[in-house]
Protein backbone atom coordinates (compact mmCIF):
# COMPACT_ATOMS: atom_id res chain seq x y z
CA UNK A 1 0.00 0.00 0.00
CA UNK A 2 1.47 3.87 -0.51
CA UNK A 3 3.02 4.96 2.31
CA UNK A 4 1.61 8.71 3.51
CA UNK A 5 4.91 10.05 3.51
CA UNK A 6 4.61 9.55 -0.52
CA UNK A 7 1.70 11.35 -0.81
CA UNK A 8 1.87 15.06 -2.23
CA UNK A 9 -1.42 15.92 -0.45
CA UNK A 10 -4.12 14.91 1.65
CA UNK A 11 -5.29 11.45 1.41
CA UNK A 12 -8.94 12.32 1.75
CA UNK A 13 -7.74 14.86 -1.95
CA UNK A 14 -5.79 12.11 -3.30
CA UNK A 15 -7.67 10.62 -6.41
CA UNK A 16 -8.60 7.13 -6.10
CA UNK A 17 -6.98 5.81 -8.94
CA UNK A 18 -3.89 6.70 -7.94
CA UNK A 19 -3.38 4.88 -4.84
CA UNK A 20 -1.76 1.35 -5.33
CA UNK A 21 -3.17 -1.51 -3.16
CA UNK A 22 -0.99 -4.14 -2.00
CA UNK A 23 -2.63 -7.39 -3.71
CA UNK A 24 -4.89 -9.66 -2.01
CA UNK A 25 -6.28 -13.10 -2.28
CA UNK A 26 -9.60 -14.39 -3.29
CA UNK A 27 -10.12 -15.07 0.35
CA UNK A 28 -9.64 -11.34 2.28
CA UNK A 29 -12.61 -9.85 2.75
CA UNK A 30 -10.69 -6.19 1.90
CA UNK A 31 -10.54 -6.10 -2.13
CA UNK A 32 -9.30 -2.67 -3.57
CA UNK A 33 -12.60 -3.08 -5.98
CA UNK A 34 -14.99 -2.30 -2.80
CA UNK A 35 -12.60 0.73 -1.35
CA UNK A 36 -14.20 3.86 -3.46
CA UNK A 37 -14.45 7.28 -2.54
CA UNK A 38 -17.37 9.87 -3.53
CA UNK A 39 -18.56 12.96 -2.64
CA UNK A 40 -18.25 13.24 1.29
CA UNK A 41 -19.27 9.84 1.09
CA UNK A 42 -17.53 6.73 0.74
CA UNK A 43 -17.72 2.94 0.35
CA UNK A 44 -16.97 0.44 2.67
CA UNK A 45 -16.92 -3.10 2.77
CA UNK A 46 -19.05 -4.71 6.11
CA UNK A 47 -19.62 -8.10 6.88
CA UNK A 48 -22.66 -8.25 4.63
CA UNK A 49 -21.47 -6.24 1.44
CA UNK A 50 -20.71 -2.93 0.78
CA UNK A 51 -21.94 -0.04 2.91
CA UNK A 52 -22.54 3.97 2.27
CA UNK A 53 -21.34 6.13 4.72
CA UNK A 54 -21.90 9.68 4.35
CA UNK A 55 -21.04 12.74 6.32
CA UNK A 56 -24.86 13.62 7.85
CA UNK A 57 -26.24 16.68 9.24
CA UNK A 58 -27.55 17.03 12.70
CA UNK A 59 -30.72 16.52 12.40
CA UNK A 60 -30.26 13.44 9.76
CA UNK A 61 -28.20 11.68 12.18
CA UNK A 62 -30.16 12.72 15.38
CA UNK A 63 -33.48 10.83 13.11
CA UNK A 64 -31.32 7.92 12.02
CA UNK A 65 -30.59 7.87 15.79
CA UNK A 66 -33.82 7.48 16.71
CA UNK A 67 -35.24 5.63 14.25
CA UNK A 68 -32.46 2.84 15.16
CA UNK A 69 -33.21 3.11 18.92
CA UNK A 70 -37.24 2.10 17.87
CA UNK A 71 -35.92 -0.64 15.82
CA UNK A 72 -34.41 -2.71 18.51
CA UNK A 73 -36.82 -1.04 21.67
CA UNK A 74 -36.76 -4.29 24.34
CA UNK A 75 -38.50 -4.97 27.44
CA UNK A 76 -36.11 -1.71 28.98
CA UNK A 77 -37.76 1.64 28.56
CA UNK A 78 -35.78 4.71 29.13
CA UNK A 79 -37.95 7.52 30.18
CA UNK A 80 -35.58 10.10 31.49
CA UNK A 81 -31.99 11.28 31.68
CA UNK A 82 -30.43 13.87 33.60
CA UNK A 83 -26.98 14.96 32.60
CA UNK A 84 -24.50 17.86 34.03
CA UNK A 85 -23.07 18.22 30.24
CA UNK A 86 -26.36 19.89 29.09
CA UNK A 87 -27.33 20.66 32.09
CA UNK A 88 -31.12 19.49 32.60
CA UNK A 89 -32.98 16.06 32.06
CA UNK A 90 -34.23 14.87 28.58
CA UNK A 91 -37.64 12.64 27.92
CA UNK A 92 -35.86 12.00 24.73
CA UNK A 93 -34.31 8.41 24.31
CA UNK A 94 -32.78 9.84 21.36
CA UNK A 95 -30.75 12.19 23.15
CA UNK A 96 -29.82 10.37 26.21
CA UNK A 97 -26.19 9.87 25.33
CA UNK A 98 -22.68 10.88 26.37
CA UNK A 99 -19.98 12.13 24.70
CA UNK A 100 -17.33 10.09 23.26
CA UNK A 101 -14.22 11.97 24.85
CA UNK A 102 -15.79 11.39 28.80
CA UNK A 103 -12.91 9.01 29.98
CA UNK A 104 -15.86 6.69 31.34
CA UNK A 105 -16.27 5.56 27.31
CA UNK A 106 -13.13 4.80 26.51
CA UNK A 107 -10.75 4.74 29.97
CA UNK A 108 -13.23 2.96 32.52
CA UNK A 109 -12.59 6.18 34.86
CA UNK A 110 -16.61 6.34 36.09
CA UNK A 111 -18.29 4.69 38.87
CA UNK A 112 -22.27 3.54 39.40
CA UNK A 113 -24.96 2.64 41.36
CA UNK A 114 -28.94 1.78 41.29
CA UNK A 115 -31.78 2.57 43.39
CA UNK A 116 -34.91 0.47 42.96
CA UNK A 117 -38.65 2.31 42.27
CA UNK A 118 -41.44 0.84 44.07
CA UNK A 119 -44.80 2.34 43.55
CA UNK A 120 -43.83 5.80 43.31
CA UNK A 121 -41.01 5.72 45.94
CA UNK A 122 -37.00 5.54 45.65
CA UNK A 123 -35.78 2.57 47.56
CA UNK A 124 -32.88 3.09 49.72
CA UNK A 125 -31.57 5.89 47.57
CA UNK A 126 -28.99 7.84 50.73
CA UNK A 127 -27.65 4.03 50.98
CA UNK A 128 -27.06 4.05 47.38
CA UNK A 129 -25.92 7.89 47.36
CA UNK A 130 -23.52 7.04 50.17
CA UNK A 131 -22.06 4.07 47.96
CA UNK A 132 -21.60 5.92 44.42
CA UNK A 133 -19.44 8.76 46.67
CA UNK A 134 -17.43 6.37 48.42
CA UNK A 135 -16.75 4.51 45.23
CA UNK A 136 -15.79 7.93 43.17
CA UNK A 137 -13.39 8.84 46.23
CA UNK A 138 -11.65 5.30 45.55
CA UNK A 139 -11.46 6.18 42.25
CA UNK A 140 -9.79 9.54 42.61
CA UNK A 141 -12.97 11.14 40.68
CA UNK A 142 -13.85 14.80 42.23
CA UNK A 143 -17.51 15.04 43.12
CA UNK A 144 -18.92 17.51 40.96
CA UNK A 145 -21.75 18.53 43.10
CA UNK A 146 -22.39 18.11 46.90
CA UNK A 147 -24.13 15.37 47.81
CA UNK A 148 -27.72 16.82 48.16
CA UNK A 149 -27.09 18.67 45.22
CA UNK A 150 -27.16 15.10 43.55
CA UNK A 151 -29.68 13.37 45.69
CA UNK A 152 -32.11 16.31 44.57
CA UNK A 153 -31.05 16.19 41.12
CA UNK A 154 -31.53 12.17 41.03
CA UNK A 155 -35.05 12.48 42.75
CA UNK A 156 -35.98 15.65 39.84
CA UNK A 157 -34.92 13.19 37.45
CA UNK A 158 -37.19 10.14 38.36
CA UNK A 159 -40.07 12.59 39.15
CA UNK A 160 -39.77 14.05 36.02
CA UNK A 161 -40.15 10.29 34.11
CA UNK A 162 -43.30 9.58 36.25
CA UNK A 163 -41.79 5.93 36.39
CA UNK A 164 -44.09 3.63 39.63
CA UNK A 165 -41.98 0.82 39.01
CA UNK A 166 -38.22 0.70 37.20
CA UNK A 167 -34.84 1.53 38.66
CA UNK A 168 -32.28 4.55 38.54
CA UNK A 169 -29.32 4.22 37.39
CA UNK A 170 -26.54 7.09 37.64
CA UNK A 171 -22.96 7.57 37.09
CA UNK A 172 -19.76 9.87 38.16
CA UNK A 173 -17.11 10.01 35.37
CA UNK A 174 -13.90 12.31 35.37
CA UNK A 175 -15.67 13.44 32.21
CA UNK A 176 -15.19 14.31 28.60
CA UNK A 177 -11.65 16.33 27.52
CA UNK A 178 -9.76 13.99 25.62
CA UNK A 179 -8.69 10.45 24.60
CA UNK A 180 -5.50 10.24 26.57
CA UNK A 181 -4.88 8.21 29.68
CA UNK A 182 -4.83 10.87 32.04
CA UNK A 183 -7.74 12.73 32.98
CA UNK A 184 -5.72 15.68 33.33
CA UNK A 185 -7.20 17.54 30.25
CA UNK A 186 -10.81 16.74 31.89
CA UNK A 187 -13.25 19.64 31.60
CA UNK A 188 -14.63 18.90 34.66
CA UNK A 189 -16.12 15.75 36.53
CA UNK A 190 -20.12 14.83 34.69
CA UNK A 191 -22.94 12.90 36.37
CA UNK A 192 -25.41 11.05 34.39
CA UNK A 193 -28.91 9.44 35.88
CA UNK A 194 -31.22 7.66 33.85
CA UNK A 195 -34.67 6.11 34.57
CA UNK A 196 -35.57 2.58 33.76
CA UNK A 197 -38.48 0.81 33.19
CA UNK A 198 -38.33 -3.02 33.07
CA UNK A 199 -41.35 -4.25 31.67
CA UNK A 200 -39.82 -8.08 32.09
CA UNK A 201 -42.25 -10.26 33.98
CA UNK A 202 -41.12 -11.00 37.24
CA UNK A 203 -39.59 -14.53 37.85
CA UNK A 204 -38.73 -16.41 40.72
CA UNK A 205 -38.21 -19.65 39.81
CA UNK A 206 -35.47 -21.58 41.71
CA UNK A 207 -31.97 -21.31 39.24
CA UNK A 208 -28.43 -23.02 38.56
CA UNK A 209 -25.43 -20.92 39.06
CA UNK A 210 -21.71 -21.90 38.32
CA UNK A 211 -18.33 -21.87 39.65
CA UNK A 212 -16.56 -18.72 37.79
CA UNK A 213 -13.47 -19.20 36.01
CA UNK A 214 -12.99 -15.85 35.12
CA UNK A 215 -10.49 -13.92 37.73
CA UNK A 216 -12.07 -12.69 40.48
CA UNK A 217 -11.57 -8.35 40.47
CA UNK A 218 -8.80 -7.81 43.23
CA UNK A 219 -10.20 -6.41 46.29
CA UNK A 220 -9.31 -2.61 45.93
CA UNK A 221 -11.79 -3.38 42.59
CA UNK A 222 -13.82 -4.95 43.50
CA UNK A 223 -15.31 -3.15 46.60
CA UNK A 224 -15.48 -0.27 44.42
CA UNK A 225 -18.31 0.12 42.09
CA UNK A 226 -16.88 1.03 38.95
CA UNK A 227 -18.17 0.79 35.12
CA UNK A 228 -15.43 -1.61 34.72
CA UNK A 229 -17.34 -5.03 34.55
CA UNK A 230 -15.39 -6.91 31.81
CA UNK A 231 -14.72 -9.56 34.11
CA UNK A 232 -18.34 -9.51 35.48
CA UNK A 233 -19.72 -9.86 31.87
CA UNK A 234 -17.88 -12.51 31.15
CA UNK A 235 -18.40 -14.55 34.04
CA UNK A 236 -22.65 -13.79 33.27
CA UNK A 237 -21.58 -15.48 29.93
CA UNK A 238 -19.82 -18.12 30.59
CA UNK A 239 -22.52 -19.01 33.05
CA UNK A 240 -25.70 -18.76 30.65
CA UNK A 241 -23.04 -20.94 28.24
CA UNK A 242 -23.67 -23.71 30.62
CA UNK A 243 -27.26 -23.45 31.20
CA UNK A 244 -26.81 -21.24 34.46
CA UNK A 245 -27.99 -17.92 35.63
CA UNK A 246 -25.14 -16.26 36.94
CA UNK A 247 -21.19 -17.73 38.37
CA UNK A 248 -20.43 -18.09 41.50
CA UNK A 249 -16.73 -16.33 41.91
CA UNK A 250 -13.88 -17.55 44.62
CA UNK A 251 -11.65 -15.71 46.50
CA UNK A 252 -7.96 -15.85 46.19
CA UNK A 253 -8.41 -18.08 49.71
CA UNK A 254 -11.35 -20.37 48.02
CA UNK A 255 -13.74 -18.97 49.82
CA UNK A 256 -17.17 -18.30 48.27
CA UNK A 257 -16.94 -14.43 47.39
CA UNK A 258 -20.20 -13.28 45.42
CA UNK A 259 -21.80 -13.31 41.98
CA UNK A 260 -21.47 -11.00 38.70
CA UNK A 261 -23.78 -8.57 40.14
CA UNK A 262 -25.36 -9.78 43.34
CA UNK A 263 -24.67 -11.41 46.89
CA UNK A 264 -25.06 -14.72 47.79
CA UNK A 265 -26.20 -16.14 51.16
CA UNK A 266 -26.82 -19.61 52.53
CA UNK A 267 -29.01 -21.19 55.07
CA UNK A 268 -26.98 -23.43 56.66
CA UNK A 269 -28.03 -27.13 57.84
CA UNK A 270 -28.50 -25.58 61.70
CA UNK A 271 -31.02 -22.84 60.41
CA UNK A 272 -28.45 -20.16 60.28
CA UNK A 273 -28.21 -17.82 57.65
CA UNK A 274 -24.56 -17.35 56.10
CA UNK A 275 -23.07 -14.44 53.85
CA UNK A 276 -19.74 -14.02 52.65
CA UNK A 277 -18.06 -10.82 54.49
CA UNK A 278 -17.73 -7.54 52.63
CA UNK A 279 -14.19 -6.72 53.21
CA UNK A 280 -13.21 -8.44 49.45
CA UNK A 281 -16.10 -8.13 47.77
CA UNK A 282 -18.76 -5.01 46.83
CA UNK A 283 -20.63 -4.19 49.91
CA UNK A 284 -24.38 -4.77 48.49
CA UNK A 285 -26.80 -2.41 49.96
CA UNK A 286 -29.59 -5.21 49.53
CA UNK A 287 -27.77 -7.92 51.23
CA UNK A 288 -27.15 -5.35 54.31
CA UNK A 289 -30.73 -4.65 54.38
CA UNK A 290 -31.72 -8.49 53.91
CA UNK A 291 -29.54 -9.09 57.40
CA UNK A 292 -31.41 -6.61 58.70
CA UNK A 293 -34.38 -7.66 58.10
CA UNK A 294 -33.82 -11.26 59.04
CA UNK A 295 -33.03 -10.26 62.29
CA UNK A 296 -37.08 -11.05 62.73
CA UNK A 297 -36.64 -14.30 61.38
CA UNK A 298 -34.61 -15.09 64.01
CA UNK A 299 -37.18 -13.61 66.48
CA UNK A 300 -39.68 -15.75 65.55
CA UNK A 301 -37.44 -18.85 65.46
CA UNK A 302 -37.63 -19.18 61.48
CA UNK A 303 -33.81 -19.13 61.81
CA UNK A 304 -31.21 -19.70 64.65
CA UNK A 305 -29.09 -16.71 63.88
CA UNK A 306 -27.20 -15.11 61.50
CA UNK A 307 -22.97 -15.18 60.39
CA UNK A 308 -21.26 -13.08 58.08
CA UNK A 309 -17.72 -14.34 57.43
CA UNK A 310 -16.05 -16.80 55.00
CA UNK A 311 -18.35 -19.16 53.45
CA UNK A 312 -16.46 -22.64 52.03
CA UNK A 313 -17.51 -24.23 48.73
CA UNK A 314 -18.32 -27.20 50.74
CA UNK A 315 -20.36 -25.45 53.22
CA UNK A 316 -22.07 -23.78 50.41
CA UNK A 317 -23.08 -26.35 48.14
CA UNK A 318 -24.12 -29.04 51.40
CA UNK A 319 -26.35 -26.04 52.42
CA UNK A 320 -30.14 -26.20 52.84
CA UNK A 321 -30.73 -23.27 51.30
CA UNK A 322 -28.45 -20.95 48.73
CA UNK A 323 -30.05 -17.44 47.06
CA UNK A 324 -29.00 -14.63 45.18
CA UNK A 325 -29.47 -11.32 46.49
CA UNK A 326 -29.04 -7.90 44.63
CA UNK A 327 -31.41 -4.79 43.82
CA UNK A 328 -32.34 -6.96 40.39
CA UNK A 329 -32.60 -10.17 41.51
CA UNK A 330 -33.89 -9.13 45.03
CA UNK A 331 -33.95 -12.24 46.93
CA UNK A 332 -33.61 -15.35 44.30
CA UNK A 333 -33.32 -18.76 45.39
CA UNK A 334 -30.53 -21.23 43.88
CA UNK A 335 -31.14 -24.90 43.59
CA UNK A 336 -28.25 -26.12 41.79
CA UNK A 337 -24.54 -25.13 42.07
CA UNK A 338 -22.74 -26.36 39.27
CA UNK A 339 -23.55 -30.55 39.48
CA UNK A 340 -24.65 -30.00 43.01
CA UNK A 341 -28.80 -29.70 43.90
CA UNK A 342 -29.30 -26.98 46.75
CA UNK A 343 -31.26 -28.81 49.73
CA UNK A 344 -34.36 -30.81 48.63
CA UNK A 345 -34.04 -28.89 44.53
CA UNK A 346 -36.68 -26.50 45.46
CA UNK A 347 -37.11 -22.97 46.66
CA UNK A 348 -36.52 -22.79 49.87
CA UNK A 349 -38.67 -21.10 52.62
CA UNK A 350 -36.41 -18.84 54.30
CA UNK A 351 -35.66 -17.62 50.68
CA UNK A 352 -38.96 -16.84 49.84
CA UNK A 353 -39.33 -15.47 53.69
CA UNK A 354 -36.60 -12.91 53.16
CA UNK A 355 -37.92 -11.98 49.43
CA UNK A 356 -41.20 -11.13 51.02
CA UNK A 357 -40.02 -9.04 53.66
CA UNK A 358 -37.58 -7.01 50.86
CA UNK A 359 -40.48 -6.44 48.97
CA UNK A 360 -43.00 -5.33 51.73
CA UNK A 361 -40.08 -3.09 53.17
CA UNK A 362 -39.98 -1.72 49.34
CA UNK A 363 -43.65 -0.68 49.46
CA UNK A 364 -43.77 -0.21 53.27
CA UNK A 365 -40.76 0.40 54.95
CA UNK A 366 -39.41 3.03 56.81
CA UNK A 367 -38.30 6.35 56.05
CA UNK A 368 -34.53 5.63 56.11
CA UNK A 369 -34.93 3.46 53.10
CA UNK A 370 -38.17 4.90 51.14
CA UNK A 371 -38.29 8.41 49.40
CA UNK A 372 -41.80 9.62 48.50
CA UNK A 373 -41.68 11.12 44.68
CA UNK A 374 -43.82 13.71 43.73
CA UNK A 375 -44.70 14.66 39.97
CA UNK A 376 -42.89 16.94 38.07
CA UNK A 377 -44.89 19.84 38.06
CA UNK A 378 -45.51 19.83 41.59
CA UNK A 379 -42.07 19.14 42.74
CA UNK A 380 -40.95 21.95 40.36
CA UNK A 381 -42.67 24.32 41.95
CA UNK A 382 -40.52 24.40 45.09
CA UNK A 383 -37.02 23.74 43.11
CA UNK A 384 -37.05 26.33 40.24
CA UNK A 385 -33.40 25.82 39.50
CA UNK A 386 -34.17 22.29 37.50
CA UNK A 387 -34.54 22.41 33.86
CA UNK A 388 -36.29 20.08 31.56
CA UNK A 389 -34.62 19.37 28.40
CA UNK A 390 -37.17 17.77 25.26
CA UNK A 391 -41.06 16.91 25.98
CA UNK A 392 -42.94 18.98 28.57
CA UNK A 393 -44.35 16.99 31.23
Amino acid sequence: MASLSSLSQPISKTPYNSLKFASHSTNSLLTPKNRSFSGLGFRSLGLSGVVKNSIQSEALAMERLRNSQESYRGKQQFLAMYSSVYGGITTDPAAMVIPMDDHMVHRGHGVFDTAAIMDGYLYELDQHLDRIIRSATMAKINIPFDRESIRRILIQTVSASKCRKGSLRYWLSAGPGDFQLSPSACHKPSLYAIVIEDQSPADQKGIKVVTSSIPIKPPQFATMKSVNYLPNVLSKMEAEENGGYAAIWLDDDGYVAEGPNMNVAFVTKDKKLVMPHFDKILSGCTARRVLALAEGLVKEGTIRGIRVGNVTVEEGKSADEMMLIGSGVLVRSVVQWDEQIIGDGKEGPVTWALLNLIVEDMKSGPDTVRYRLMLWKRYIEFNVEAVLVGDVL
